[in-house]
């Protein structure tokens, strides 16, 4: 029977995932991994050699290790997002906040701190991939059987009540769930829902997070929607995702 929260990859021609890192245990030890979970796999140990690469051959992922020899990881992720939308972890020894922020400010769309249990880097490939796929839907529709957000029509449900929200509530879920298993940073919430001036006005996204949760009945201890990255963000949880 196949396990509901390590699904297949359902596609013909398997997913394809670059790993640029200059360490060679760790490069072989991804490629054994992920290959055990049926992706295609592309090695690079140097940031020009993982550009060249994705820019020759593409890729459907991207697990990006900040710390390389010729040029330094966020350097990478900068050019990278001059030409290519494609989903980005990064590896880093760097736990500060700040590091964490920093890579997701740059184009990041997820973080994995070393070092790193493979199955918390499978979950989160897992849920970028679905994310991925999911945002080049024609039909902008969230719906987790209890949860539905049609954001084409700016209407949510639970269990097929209505929830009515506020304006800034909506604008909140709205956002979360376009970009739903990534993280997204608090500046970069602040600059969405407040404009450019309010960055530091962190307790404004405090009171609507609050305020947002209570109306889902979403509980922040044990989220199954809106998970807190402390001191970093939020991310909007997609089903089976194990990175809860």
């Amino acid at each position: 029977m196949t396990d509901p929260r390590n699904p297949p990859i359902a596609s013909t021609t398997p997913a394809r995932v670059l790993v640029i890192d200059d360490e060679p245990q760790i490069r072989k030890f991804l490629e054994i991994s992920l290959r055990a979970q049926g992706y295609g796999v592309a090695l690079a140990d140097t940031g020009q050699a993982g550009l060249d690469a994705l820019a020759l051959r593409g890729a459907d992922l991207v697990v990006l290790d900040m710390g390389l020899p010729d040029r330094d990881g966020r350097a990478v992720l900068q050019e990278l997002r001059q030409w290519s939308q494609v989903p980005v972890i990064v590896l880093t020894v760097r736990a500060g906040e700040a590091e964490k922020v920093a890579a997701l400010d740059a184009g990041a769309n997820d973080y994995v701190t070393k070092p790193f249990g493979v199955q918390e880097l499978m979950a989160r490939i897992r849920a970028l991939l679905r994310s991925h796929a999911v945002s080049g839907d024609a039909a902008p529709v969230f719906d987790d059987g209890q949860l539905r957000v049609d954001l084409s029509r700016r209407e949510v449900s639970i269990a097929g009540e209505p929830v009515a929200l506020a304006r800034k509530e909506y604008a909140l879920l709205a956002f979360l769930v376009q970009h739903a298993g990534r993280v997204v940073t608090q500046p970069q919430l602040l600059r969405e829902l407040w404009g450019p001036t309010h960055q530091e006005d962190t307790h404004y996204l405090r009171i609507l997070v609050a305020k947002l949760r209570q109306k889902l009945g979403d509980d922040a201890t044990s989220p199954r929607w809106i998970a807190t990255e402390p001191g970093v963000g939020l991310r909007f949880l997609l089903p089976h995702s194990l990175d809860r």
